[in-house]
């Protein structure tokens, strides 16, 4: 909810919204925009894409009332950078400090929600915004904080916020009538689940699809059914909102989005450059401008979201933003392939969680490019060293705890499921290539075979070609400067580290002459 200093600040900014005309049926003229997202749920959760055992009718209701999109992809797939990357526009790794898990983001950058309050609308968020992280500013980059109202979660480990009634409030608090620009960002299904929680809704674990970079045994089919608990109840929220929205006769002149900031918290899937770690669900519903029953197969990225709601919005997109505006797929009448430059994803990660080590050097990360097309994944891990899930001295802390990790940290090497493993935590080679029409849970890398050579060969050149147009520092010999970077949660470090912790502010302005701001 907005305090007393952050209604003053909208008061003050009146006289600039109403040179705006924003008070004369400004919901006639600019659409309002509702943005949901998820914490952490595949694609593949989501009925619309096929999946029979979790049940959601509310995003399958936007993706046939308007259009769902086949090849939506995160550049960096945990949260503080995926999220950043929609926020400003950039790719990860043109976000400095930003393009890490936890960062101090850097008053540099400038956010869609902020544009678009500048321009006269009426701007809030509730849940999960940015984070986790440490930003400038007044309020959360999604926006003004609505947070204030609770209710009794059904099940342990659902949050308490009351998202939709939050989403109420924020609605009657815009007295003019100014559209709209609202975040909505569930916690769910982040971990951790409560255990077995699909018995009381009487799931059946047969039904259980897994994947196979997992086991197929009770413990992994019981925690991917928890998991689809958490991913209903985000379902239900959509749905809420949807009513409220009809409630206030305001549904047909609001763009609404939905999407999650990458994969399900699972072993192999969150935080790795694997494909349900970063195809992301996503699909769109404007009444009367989005043909309704459309499946797009163009690529968009998280950097192309701000652009395209800037031109939504009738503005120019920032001139920060390097993603680009698909505002003409979204209009058009076409399914399938309709814009020919958007044929491929460019993905990628720095440092995520703490735990990795190198020599003096705490909490490096575990770099990573890569390039994604119709059929192939490539990628390029440019410290194969490392461990891609954390040190294991450290618990591997790129990934979630959970009943599946467990499971598998405790298989020996003598075990015939030991592979599961290595697939989730062991260490990888310089180069991977996934054909993902055949495997698309990633667990068949065919970088070696000589038969993919030329794939391979044309990928990595392509994906150099674009990185050295973003001026990414990794691919210019750079990278080492994301190592450095301080982190948010110093408190965290000092527990993990003990003795070993050191100033990360200090060591960055040391070695680069510089203040992280």
């Amino acid at each position: 909810m907005q305090n007393k200093k952050s209604i003053f600040l909208g008061l003050a900014s009146l006289p600039v919204l109403i040179s705006c005309n924003s008070l004369q049926s400004a919901e006639n003229e600019h659409p309002n925009i509702l943005f949901i997202i998820a914490d952490d749920i595949s694609r593949n959760s989501m009925g619309a894409y096929g999946n029979d055992f979790i049940e959601t009718p509310n995003f399958d209701r936007i993706a046939n009332e308007g259009v769902l999109f086949t090849n939506a992809y995160v550049t960096n797939p945990k949260c503080a950078p995926a999220r950043a990357g929609i926020l400003t526009g950039r790719y990860s790794w043109q976000l400095e400090e930003a393009a890490n898990h936890w960062a101090i983001m850097s008053e540099k950058w400038v956010f869609y929600p902020d544009l678009l309050e500048e321009s006269g609308y009426f701007m809030g968020f509730t849940g999960k915004g940015w984070s986790p992280g440490i930003f400038p500013g007044e309020h959360n980059p999604a926006g003004w904080e609505y947070n204030d109202i609770k209710l009794e979660p059904p099940y342990k480990s659902i949050s308490n916020k009351d998202y939709a009634e939050n989403f109420r409030f924020f609605l009657e608090q815009n007295k003019e009538k100014k559209p709209f620009v609202f975040w909505l960002g569930t916690h769910e299904a982040h971990r951790g689940f409560e255990k077995d929680v699909y018995k009381k809704k009487n799931k059946n674990l047969d039904d259980v699809l897994v994947q196979e970079a997992f086991p197929d045994n009770e413990i992994i089919r019981g925690d991917l059914a928890d998991y689809g608990v958490e991913v209903e109840y985000h379902d239900e929220v959509i749905g809420k909102c949807l009513k409220i929205l009809e409630e206030k006769g305001q549904l047909d002149n609001t763009l609404i989005v939905v999407t999650s900031d990458h994969g399900m918290a699972f072993p192999h899937i969150k935080g790795q450059i694997y494909d349900e770690g970063f195809h992301v669900a996503f699909a769109a519903r404007w009444e009367g401008k989005i043909k309704p029953g459309r499946v797009v197969d163009d690529f968009i990225s998280f950097p192309d979201i701000a652009p395209t709601f800037m031109q939504v919005a009738g503005l120019e997109p920032h001139e920060q933003m390097t993603g680009k505006s698909f505002l003409n797929v979204l209009l058009s009448d076409k399914s399938g392939k309709i814009d020919k430059s958007r044929s491929y994803a460019l993905l990628g990660k720095e440092r995520h969680d703490v735990g990795r080590v190198e020599g003096e050097i705490l909490s490096v990360g575990y770099p990573v490019r890569a390039i994604r097309n119709d059929q192939y994944l490539y990628s390029r891990n440019f410290k194969p060293e490392r461990w891609p899930a954390g040190d294991p001295e450290y618990n591997y802390l790129n990934c979630d705890d959970s009943p599946t990790k467990s499971y598998l940290l405790g298989l020996s090497e003598n075990s015939p499921e030991y592979h599961f493993f290595e697939l989730s935590f062991g260490k990888r080679v310089e180069e991977e290539l996934f054909d993902i029409t055949k495997d698309p849970d990633c667990v068949n890398n065919l970088a070696g075979n000589p038969k993919f050579l030329e794939i391979k060969t044309k990928l990595r050149s392509k994906l150099e070609e674009e990185l050295i147009k973003q001026n990414d520092p990794r691919i210019l010999g750079l990278g080492d400067i994301f190592d450095y970077y301080p982190h948010g949660n110093v408190p965290k470090l000092k527990e993990l580290y003990g003795d070993k912790y050191y100033d990360m502010e200090e060591a960055f302005e040391e070695k680069y002459n510089k203040l992280s701001k």
